[in-house]
């Protein structure tokens, strides 16, 4: 009898999962015969994900993990505004779905419901959310808490909807190399960005403004 493996990561469960998937197209059984197949212990994989659908969340996440550290790898990166830095971001994230684009497709497409589809990508939400606030994508000053509050809501809302749109637009794309979905993410990004550039609208507030101060004068 084989000695089991003492030693087991996370990443690890998460290569045998994907494996079985690609082999399979299907869940496996149990974690018994799961840990069986692999040569763990079952109480190995409790130490990580609670069941199956915890750990495909975990799978998302480590795309987004991956993603993060190849932009931190470059150079440039770092001196990029918002714009060009969520655009790095798009194309990069992009490269490794396409490297595991039959588990994506297994994941996202393979008969689950969409609200389990989306589950599987809650922790990858989570993760975007947290890397859009990071990038102080420059909003309205409202001077009121509570519009702020629900401005940068609404913005982390419109970049989850804008990812989830491309991820859908990329599994239908038969394009080569996907490059209708490169076009597709240039064109929705930037214009994404032209939307809320305070600028035009800060002169048309400054505009009303004047127009008030105006009318409030002649009467």
């Amino acid at each position: 009898m084989m000695a089991k493996k003492k030693t087991i990561t996370s990443s690890d469960m998460i290569s045998f999962y994907m494996e079985h998937i690609l082999e399979h197209n299907t869940q496996p059984k149990s974690v018994h015969s799961f840990a069986k197949a692999n040569n763990f212990e079952e109480a190995q994989f409790y130490k990580y994900f609670g069941n199956f659908e915890a750990l495909e969340q975990s799978i998302f996440k480590a795309f987004l993990d991956n993603t993060h550290t190849v932009l931190e790898k470059s150079n440039d990166y770092e001196s990029f505004d918002a714009r060009n830095k969520l655009l790095s971001f798009y194309y990069t994230f992009f490269e490794i779905l396409t490297a595991n684009r039959s588990y994506v497709f297994y994941a996202l497409e393979h008969g689950k419901d969409r609200l389990k589809k989306l589950q599987s990508l809650q922790k990858l939400k989570q993760g975007f959310a947290h890397y859009v606030d990071s990038l102080e994508i420059p909003l309205l000053e409202l001077k009121q808490e509570t519009l702020e509050k629900v401005q940068h809501k609404t913005l982390k809302e419109s970049a989850w909807i804008q990812l989830l749109v491309t991820i859908k637009f990329w599994l239908e794309d038969t394009s080569p190399s996907f490059e209708k979905t490169d076009i597709f993410i240039e064109k929705s990004v930037n214009t994404s960005f032209d939307l809320i550039d305070t600028k035009p609208l800060k002169s048309i507030i400054d505009l009303g403004k004047f127009l008030y101060k105006e009318k409030i004068h002649k009467s």
